[in-house]
Parts: structure tokens; sequence; C-alpha cells
């Protein structure tokens, strides 16, 4: 039975996820159809259920404004007081500057020439440029509501009418007064643009070129399934979902029902995870690193693929849904990562443009990810299926295009890239995979290889200061590797455990039967002494393996290979050497604990049996299989194995392995003839 805490913890869990995918759930505030332009129809008939107006669908509205645009005439007026105050502030300038040496002949003529000017228009600076460029061959006057269309040839801006003065007025005294008189700064635009009355007339034509070209009559049909969306229908569905909106007058059912529908729809998917977790995976549902793992793994990428269909057109298809049920199966099981997979992909149909297309492609991506990775421990191996999840979706795609619209012409490149961009993501699950190691302590079947590498500093250190030691845990593994592969226990786990169960011996080697040579150290030593010695390799190795940062699964090899079992020799030894007193076993004793999994159980098994054979005087099958059976019996009696779940038949397939892997090893060799001479 799970404690209050647990429970407390699943729940938070549960309603926490929920709480934030329901949340972070892409919506909009009216109901509306997901469809692509090109793309069939996946909903039922359509009809219309009022008139509704048909429009020009936006390329063509796009072109007619462009059209506008290029021929309308703005709206200019003309300040003719402006101009007048302009003219008599010069020409009272102009009488009243001293020292000027003209003429009032000349003063006319200068009058005159600004007359000229000011009646052919004076314009800003931008209009001028237009009207230079070709861009505003003409302009419109408004009089009495009547437009009149005025060329603009003839229009200056304020320094071309300057420099259009100074060439007229050839005089040299004439060009000297204009410039003492500063006649460029009197100069000013009297011709401007009427904005307000430009857009105005803008805006009236285009409302008028973009008004309805027809009208859809109630009842009448609008799109079947299976039809492909024309632009001229997308502009109509645009349409109905704009006055459905309109006429709606339902706020409680356009937002709260559909909320309430999702949370029910989070809270059946969640509760379908923790069903398959209670029922068929309960060592999962009692470990809360597991819980939260698969929580916290699902609720992320689901929120990261939301991001990536709000930033993206085709996002989903860029989302690396896969790397959930890489990383489960990499940490847990096969079948816990298909579970979990099929909940996240149902979690982010919701929002996928075509849901039965995207169920499937999604499908075949997570069995083609799951098949091909089932025993990871190469890096190679994960580039490898990347690229196939690739292929899995690109046969997917061409699949779904052909069988609803026959051809593959309709196809887009750019879908392909989507893939192309998942698969790259899905290669970077390796980084992700070290991360996630080290935040939850999972070790994964990657870094059991790596460990298991001779080179690695621990291993090396063994070999070399115990070199018998390491050959003893070489054979061990070997051993243990048979057994694991016989009762479908975990082989990488085991043969890197064994691999390390004994580097505490680095401490003390020549304390160890199998470094001695010669010498034993024991023979000063009485048994107490010595079963603190040999009992204290499994102290140092845990100590040297914290050091080494080795993983918490190697961690139980090395605490439990011998369980709570007792030093036998020196223990023997003793109670010999003290008859008819009552021994304490506590100085005798192994620290422990018992073997928790089958994997440890193993080694313990594999550690007595492998050592003991090396003693064996006779090799023969029936001695082999005696040694094995009497070892083995006797962990079993001593009650060294009651805390694993290895079951009688498990016992009975590693005995038979071990006797098979030792008959192997132990063969007898037929002796080479000498050569006559």
């Amino acid at each position: 039975m799970l404690h209050r805490r647990k429970i407390t913890l699943r729940v938070l869990l549960f309603l926490a996820a929920v709480a934030m995918i329901v949340y972070f759930l892409p919506r909009t505030d009216k109901d509306h159809y997901i469809y692509e332009v090109n793309r069939p129809w996946s909903y039922a008939l359509l009809t219309a259920p009022f008139d509704i107006p048909v429009h020009l669908d936006s390329a063509s509205v796009a072109v007619l404004k462009d059209s506008i645009d290029r021929n309308f005439e703005p709206v200019y007026v003309r300040d003719i007081a402006a101009e007048k105050t302009l003219i008599s502030d010069y020409t009272t300038r102009l009488n009243s500057s001293p020292g000027l040496n003209i003429t009032p002949a000349q003063k006319n003529q200068i009058i005159r020439a600004i007359r000229a000017v000011y009646e052919d228009g004076i314009v800003d600076r931008d209009t001028y440029q237009r009207i230079a460029s070709g861009q505003l061959p003409a302009v419109r006057f408004v009089h009495d509501n009547v437009a009149i269309s005025m060329p603009t040839d003839r229009y200056l801006s304020a320094f071309r009418a300057y420099e259009h003065l100074d060439s007229t007025l050839r005089d040299r005294d004439v060009r000297a007064a204009l410039t003492a008189t500063k006649l460029s700064d009197m100069l000013q635009p009297t011709i401007m643009l009427d904005t307000l009355t430009t857009k105005r007339l803008i805006d009236e034509a285009y409302q008028k070129a973009m008004a309805p070209v027809g009208v859809i009559q109630q009842g009448e049909r609008i799109i079947d399934k299976g039809d492909i969306v024309s632009t001229r229908l997308a502009t109509i569905l645009d349409t109905y979902e704009e006055m459905i909106d309109e006429r709606s007058d339902g706020r409680i059912s356009q937002h709260h029902y559909p909320i309430a529908g999702q949370i029910l729809y989070m809270v059946i998917l969640f509760g379908a995870l923790y069903g398959y977790m209670f029922f068929f995976r309960p060592a999962y549902f009692h470990d809360d690193r597991t819980v939260v793992f698969l929580m916290s793994l699902i609720t992320v990428f689901t929120l990261f693929s939301f991001a990536m269909q709000a930033t993206f057109r085709s996002g989903l298809y860029i989302a690396p849904f896969t790397m959930v049920p890489i990383l489960v199966l990499v940490f847990l099981d096969s079948r816990t990562a298909y579970f979990s997979h099929l909940i996240q992909v149902l979690i982010c149909t919701i929002i996928a443009p075509f849901p039965l297309e995207f169920v499937f492609m999604q499908f075949i991506a997570g069995v083609v990810a799951i098949d091909s990775l089932k025993d990871l421990t190469r890096r190679s191996q994960l580039i490898r299926t990347a690229a196939l999840i690739f292929v899995a979706y690109s046969l997917c795609y061409i699949s779904v295009e052909v069988m609803q619209t026959g051809t593959l012409a309709k196809t887009e490149g750019r879908t392909y890239g989507c893939f192309g961009i998942n698969a790259i993501l899905i290669s970077f699950s390796y980084v992700l995979m070290f991360l996630l190691e080290r935040v939850f302590g999972y070790t994964s079947r990657v870094t059991l290889v790596e460990l298991s590498d001779t080179n690695n500093p621990l291993l090396r250190e063994l070999s070399e200061e115990c070199p018998g030691t390491f050959n003893h845990s070489m054979a061990v593994s070997n051993l243990a590797s048979v057994a694991a592969q016989a009762i479908g226990a975990n082989v990488q786990m085991v043969r890197t455990g064994a691999l390390y169960h004994d580097i505490g011996k680095i401490k003390n080697p020549a304390f160890f039967t199998e470094n001695q040579h010669g010498v034993n150290p024991h023979d000063a030593l009485d048994p107490i002494q010595s079963a603190r010695v040999v009992t204290g390799h499994v102290t140092d190795g845990l100590a040297m393996a914290e050091r080494a940062k080795l993983p918490p699964k190697i961690r139980e090899f090395i605490a439990e290979h011998h369980g709570k079992g007792k030093a036998r020799y020196f223990y023997n030894t003793y109670c010999n050497a003290h008859p008819g007193e009552e021994v304490d076993p506590a100085p005798f004793t192994y620290p422990g604990p018992n073997p928790q999994s089958r994997e440890t159980s193993l080694l313990m098994m594999a550690d007595a049996v492998e050592a003991a054979s090396r003693s064996m005087k006779e090799h023969s099958p029936e001695a082999i299989t005696a040694l094995v059976n009497k070892i083995i019996d006797g962990q079993i009696a001593e009650g060294l194995h009651n805390e694993s779940p290895l079951s009688f038949r498990d016992v009975q397939a590693v005995k038979e392995s071990f006797i098979q892997r030792l008959r192997t090893m132990y063969h007898s060799r037929i002796s080479y003839p000498e050569l006559n001479k």
C-alpha cells in the first residue's frame, strides 16, 4: 500500500500536469474549422445556416488594391491666401531693403516672376520627388464636391522654384537683389496633400472593389468531406466563421464548456497512464522517481510541441515526439515507452490540423523508434534510428497524400524539411539522456557499456594493483552474464556490476588469496582481524565508487555481492579454535544488505561459484554439478536471497547455466604427442 505522502505526490503530479497542459493549450475565442488550402476537407457536409456573401479571395484583393494604388489620384488643396500673403511680404521686403542697385521696373519684373511661379504651383519635396519619378502624373482638387484632375508637370518644389527664378532673371543686379532679400526663405509650398479626403476616397475605392461578388443562400452547400479547399472556398469559410462569431451570444458555451471538456480529456488520458502503471508496472507506480520522470517528460514535451505549433506553420512535424519513447525505453522498458508515446500523441491530437493523419504518422514513427532501439549501446544506433524515423515519416506522408489526392504532385518539399529537422532533434537525445541520468539517478545501457571498458581508470587501477582480483572479476562477469541471459535479467547491468564488485580490494590487495605470491599476511593476524580486513573491502569499495561517481546501480553490486553472509573461512577457524564458546558472528559478517534484485543475486552466486571452482582438484561434470548445487543451495538455506525476486525456476536455470559454463571453462585437453626424431 502507498503511504499518504506517496499518494499526495502522485495526486499533485497528476493535477499539475493536467493544469499546465490545459492552461497552455492553444485556443481561440471562437469555434473554427482547421483546414489548409489545396488540401481535402476533413469534416462532414457544411451547408449555409444563413445567407453568406461571397468576397474575392485574398490574392485577388491584393491585386485589386495594387491596381487602385497605382491609378489613384490623391487630393490636394491650394492655399491662395498664403500665396498672396507670401508675395505681399516679399514685395514689402524688396521695397524696404537698402542698398539694392535695381530700378522699379526690375522690382516689378521680380514680383511678376514670383507670382508666375506660384501660379504654376509649389509643392513639398516628397510630392515633387514622386512627380519627377513619374509616380504622380496628376492630382485632384475638390471644389463644390466636384473633383477636378490637374496635371503636375509644371509643379516645382521651393528649391527648384528658386533655381528657376535664378536662371530666368539673368541680370546681375537682379540676381544680387534676390540673394540680398533672401528670396529662398520666402518661397514656401502652397499646394499640399489633403490627407483626410485622400484617405476617405481611397477607402471608398477599396470598399467598392471588395464588395461581395455573389451570395451563398441559406441551406446551400458550401463544402463536403473530401472536397479540395480552394482559395475561394477558404475565403467563404473565413466569412462563415466571422459571421458565426458575430451572431453567437452563448459565451459560456464558447469558453467554459470546451475547457471543461479539455480538462476531462486530460484526466482520462493521464488516468489511463496511472492505471497502466498500477496494474502492469506496480514497481514503477510505487517508485516516486519513476512517476515524476514519466509525468515530467510527457508534460514538458507536450508543452514544447504546443510552442512549436504556435511558432511554425508545421510545428507538430518538427517537434520530436519520438524522443519520449526513446528516453523511456532507455531507462525503463519498451512497453512503457509505447504507452507513454501514445498518451503524448493523443494529447497533441487536439491541436493537430489533420488528427487522423497526425496519429497515423506518429504511431508509425514511435513503433520504428522503439523497434530500432531495442538495446541501445552505441551512439551510432541513435543516428540510425533518427534516419529510420525520417524515412517512416516520409513514407507515411506520401501514403496519406496519394490516398487523399491521388497524386504525388501536391506533396510539399517543406514538409520533408520538417521531417529532416525532426530527425536532427532526435539525434540530440543522447545529450538529454546524460542530463536525465544525473537528475533522476538512472543508468542507461550506454553508460554501462562505457563503464565496462577496461580502460576505465578504476578498472585499470584494479588490473595493475590486483591482477588476480581483476581476472576473477572478469571471470565472474562472464559467468553471471550467461546466467542473466538465461533468466532474462539485465545482462549489461550484471556484466558491468561484476567488473566493479571487488574494487575495494585495491586498498589491501595482498590480503586476498588471488593476489598473493607465497606470503600470506593473515598468518600474522588473528581470525577477527583478518575478517575485519576481508569484510572491509565492501565498505572500501563503496567509498571508492562514490569518489569515482559510479551510478547507484553499480554501487548496489558492491554492497550486495556478499549480502549479510559471513567470512566463512575465518569464522570457522575462530570457532574451531574456541570450542564450547558461543561465538559472536558480527565481526565476521559482511555489512550487506542482502541482494535486492535478480542481478545482484546472480552476482552473489557467480562470485562464490567462480572462487570455489578455482580450488577444485577435479573438474569432472559430476564435481562441477555438486559444487554449484552446494554453494547456491547453501546461500538459499542461509536466507541470503530471501529479499530477491528470483523464482525457483530462475534458480534452476542459473544452476544449469553455471554448470555448462564451468564445464566449458575446465574441459579436458588432450596431450600433444612428441615428434619422433
